[in-house]
């Protein structure tokens, strides 16, 4: 009875713990407004989160890439409109970002 409740309460952790980041990356676009110029699965003024997945799927060095994109700004990747520099968003949350929208499918 005892390890049955224990087995359940990790389930419960891992269950939540994988939940919650998707969760709060999808608040922090909200918040740092990423969702005025992209979408999940649409192109709008930038690109759609899974084809800036599937570009940088594999390559080992695309955290560390799209984060410094994201702090500095840029354009030509996606074509000419550039996207503005993101300087005020701090580290941490671009780093979540990042990882968030390279796992979108």
């Amino acid at each position: 009875m005892k390890r049955n409740i224990v087995a359940k309460l990790a389930f419960a952790a891992v269950a939540v713990g994988i939940a919650a980041p998707a969760f709060a990356s999808a608040d922090l676009a909200k918040k740092y407004n990423c969702t005025a110029c992209h979408a999940a699965d649409k192109k709008m003024v930038g690109p759609a989160y899974k084809d800036v997945a599937a570009k940088y799927k594999g390559q080992a060095d695309a955290v560390a890439k799209l984060s410094d994109k994201v702090k500095k700004g840029g354009s030509g990747v996606w074509g000419p409109v550039p996207m503005p520099p993101n300087a005020a968003v701090p580290d941490a949350d671009i780093k979540v970002l990042v990882e968030w929208v390279l796992a979108t499918k």
